[in-house]
C-alpha cells in the first residue's frame, strides 16, 4: 500500500529520496504526510500549487505553536523549490514569523551535586520487570560529562563505548556526522559499575545497545523524563512546566557553559575554545556555540563580556539557535 495517495505521491518519495542521497536523516515525514493529506482534502488534482492554496496550508492551526507552525511551512517550501526546479511551477509562500522566548536552564555547580546525589538515591517503586531504573545514574552523569543529545545517548551500542581508552563514538547524530568523545577517568568508573549491575541480570552482545532495561530493550525516552522529573523533586530544583524546564536537554547547556568557563579560568584563549567545544559538541557552525554562551551573560558575566569583544568581530550575529 503506497503511503502517499495524492497527486504529489510520486514526487514527495523522489525529493525524500534525493534528500536522503545527500546524506539527510529526513526525520519530518509527518509533515509531509500532512501535506499529502491536505491535497486530498483540497481536491487538488493538478499539477502547480497556487497562492491561494498554499497560503491555506500556511495558515495557522488549533493550539499550534509559532515554532511548529514555522517548520511545517519551511519544510514544505523547500519541497516547492524541489518542484519548481523539476518544472512544476508553484507559488512559494512567505514564511511565518518564528518567536522564540526559550532560555536554557543552566544548573548551578550545587544544583549539579544534588542532582546526582538524589540520581544514586532513587529507588524502585514498582516491581516492573522492563524498568530502567539502573541506568538512571549513569545515564544523566553521561549527559553532563559529554555533552552528548539524549537521543544521541539512547542509541550507543556496547562497541561505541571504549572504556579501556575512555571514549565514546557517536554515530547517528543530529547533523549526520560521526565524532569521537572522550570522557574523564571518574565517568568511565561510572560507566564500569553500571555495566557490572547490567550484566548480572542480562547478557549482551557488542551490538546491543548500552543502556537497557531489565528486559533488555532500548530505555524509553518517556520514562528517563519521568526519572528526570522527579530526581529534580527531590533535589529541590524547581521546575517552570513545560516549554520552561529546567529540560533534559539542559544538562547539555549546562555542559557547554561549565566547560567554556574552565577553559576560560584554565587561561585558554577564547578564540581557541569555542572551535573545540564546537566540534565536540557536534554543531554545524561555531555560532551555535557562541549562542549557549551568549545566554548566559547573567551567570558568567565576566567571561561573556571576554566572549563578546571576541565575537563582535570574529562571528556575525545570527538570530537562531540550537535547542535540540
Amino acid at each position: 500500500m503506497e503511503k502517499y495517495r495524492g497527486i504529489y505521491a510520486t514526487w514527495l518519495k523522489q525529493y525524500i529520496h534525493f534528500k536522503r542521497s545527500l546524506g539527510y536523516k529526513f526525520r519530518n515525514e509527518y509533515t509531509y504526510l500532512l501535506f499529502d493529506r491536505f491535497t486530498l482534502n483540497e481536491g487538488i488534482t493538478e499539477l502547480g500549487l497556487t497562492k491561494d492554496q498554499m497560503e491555506k496550508w500556511s495558515q495557522k492551526r488549533p493550539n499550534e505553536s509559532s515554532q511548529t507552525r514555522y517548520h511545517r511551512v519551511a519544510l514544505i517550501c523547500q519541497f516547492l523549490v524541489f518542484l519548481n526546479g523539476m518544472g512544476i511551477p508553484c507559488y512559494i509562500p512567505r514564511l511565518p514569523k518564528k518567536s522564540s522566548v526559550f532560555t536554557p536552564y543552566i544548573f548551578s555547580q550545587d544544583e549539579i551535586h544534588s542532582f546526582f546525589l538524589f540520581s544514586d538515591q532513587v529507588q524502585l517503586s514498582c516491581r516492573k520487570f522492563d524498568t530502567c531504573i539502573t541506568v538512571v545514574p549513569a545515564l544523566f552523569r553521561l549527559l553532563y560529562a559529554t555533552g552528548i543529545r539524549l537521543s544521541e545517548a539512547l542509541l550507543l551500542r556496547n562497541k561505541d563505548i571504549n572504556l579501556g581508552n575512555n571514549y565514546l563514538i557517536i554515530k547517528e547524530s543530529k547533523n549526520g556526522k560521526d565524532r569521537l568523545i572522550p570522557f574523564s577517568e571518574s565517568m568511565a568508573e561510572v560507566c564500569k559499575d553500571y555495566k557490572q549491575v547490567r550484566d548480572s541480570y542480562r547478557l549482551t552482545s557488542e551490538n546491543d545497545y548500552f543502556f537497557i532495561t531489565h528486559q533488555g530493550s532500548p530505555c524509553p525516552r518517556r520514562t528517563v523524563y519521568t526519572w528526570f522529573r522527579r530526581i529534580l523533586q527531590k533535589a529541590g530544583i524547581s521546575h517552570g512546566g513545560r516549554g520552561i524546564g529546567p529540560r533534559i536537554h539542559d544538562l547539555r547547556h549546562t555542559f557547554s557553559v561549565h566547560s567554556l568557563v574552565s577553559m576560560s579560568s584554565s587561561g585558554l584563549d577564547l578564540f581557541y575554545c569555542l572551535p573545540i567545544l564546537s566540534t565536540y559538541l557536534g554543531h554545524q557552525s561555531i555560532q551555535a556555540t557562541e549562542q549557549y554562551v551568549r545566554l548566559t551573560s547573567e551567570m558568567y558575566p565576566t567571561l561573556l563580556r571576554d566572549v563578546n569583544g571576541l565575537c563582535n568581530y570574529v562571528f556575525p550575529e545570527i538570530s537562531r539557535y540550537e535547542t535540540n
